[in-house]
């Protein structure tokens, strides 16, 4: 029988429990078309699928979380995002968490429409949290963030990403960034549910803050430990950071952090045996960090 939600436990829980499990990785499910090919899987919904669930069945017992990115399912219309119906379906079997990295943003409605397809009981598409992007304004996440926490599921809320256009519109504003007002409003909202937090564990809003930012919390005066809530760094591996890098950039906060490698361990593939060695190797690396 599915888990209703008012027997699942708060998603910051579960993601502390599996951490604690499994390590403090989270695999990216990304089918880029030179993926596929280097797979020797074409570029087509079978090639998609199958690429998908052989990474499920690798890494689901190794990983923390997994995370499939939504853009690259949708490039295959209909069928694609049927295939990442499948792919959450699985995870799920598995007992493997998903984020659903999606960056959904939007007002009103709109927005609360997101929030059904990604958060809601019985939607298709429901994953265990998804990302989200506040730039207009955090309070225009409100039905995704109020969905999430009646369901039990979580977000993950752009914070601090390490591409260097988004310095243009995170960094501005100095000590008072736009940065900071996210980090400070994530905050505010964990403590809104902190009773339904266990000993050791996590509220369920995360914050996307990559791993490759360098001194920039520095630099901004951010404190991610006041959030309580996980962070989601992607960038390790094949985008340069290591776990020594990690360590250094998150100090204090470190435990806190659900690192992301995509195509580092995916290019360990097809077959099950690399994908999994390649977990391995990248989570024993977080834990002796």
């Amino acid at each position: 029988m599915p888990e209703s939600a008012a027997d699942r436990e708060p998603f910051g829980s579960r993601l502390a429990a599996a951490m604690a499990a499994r390590g403090p990785l989270c695999v990216g499910i990304d089918p880029h078309p030179a993926l596929l090919a280097d797979w020797g899987l074409d570029d087509d919904v079978a090639g998609l699928e199958r690429f998908s669930l052989t990474v499920v069945e690798a890494v689901a017992a190794l990983a923390a979380a997994v995370k499939p990115q939504v853009a690259l399912y949708e490039r295959h219309g209909s069928a694609g995002m049927a295939v990442l119906e499948r792919t959450l379906a699985a995870a799920s079997d598995a007992g493997v968490l998903s984020i659903a990295d999606a960056k959904r943003g939007d007002i009103g409605s709109t927005m609360a429409a997101y929030a059904d397809a990604w958060l809601r009981d019985g939607s298709a598409l429901a994953a265990d949290s998804v990302t989200l992007s506040p730039y207009l304004g955090f309070e225009s996440l409100r039905p995704a963030l109020d969905l999430a926490a009646e369901y039990g599921r979580g977000v993950f809320v752009l914070a601090l990403t390490s591409n260097p256009e988004g310095k243009s519109v995170q960094h501005v504003g100095g000590s008072e960034s736009v940065a900071r007002r996210i980090v400070e409003a994530a905050a505010n909202e964990n403590r809104r549910y902190a009773g339904t937090v266990g000993p050791g564990g996590l509220g369920s809003v995360g914050l996307v803050v990559g791993a490759t930012i360098g001194v920039a919390l520095t630099e901004l005066g951010l404190d991610l430990n006041a959030v309580h809530g996980p962070i989601l760094a992607p960038g390790l591996g094949a985008q340069g950071a290591t776990p020594a890098d990690l360590r250094a950039t998150f100090g204090d906060a470190y435990p806190a952090v659900l690192a992301t490698s995509s195509r580092g361990i995916l290019a360990a593939g097809p077959t099950i045996s690399g994908l999994r060695s390649a977990t391995e190797a990248t989570r024993d690396g977080l834990l002796q960090a």
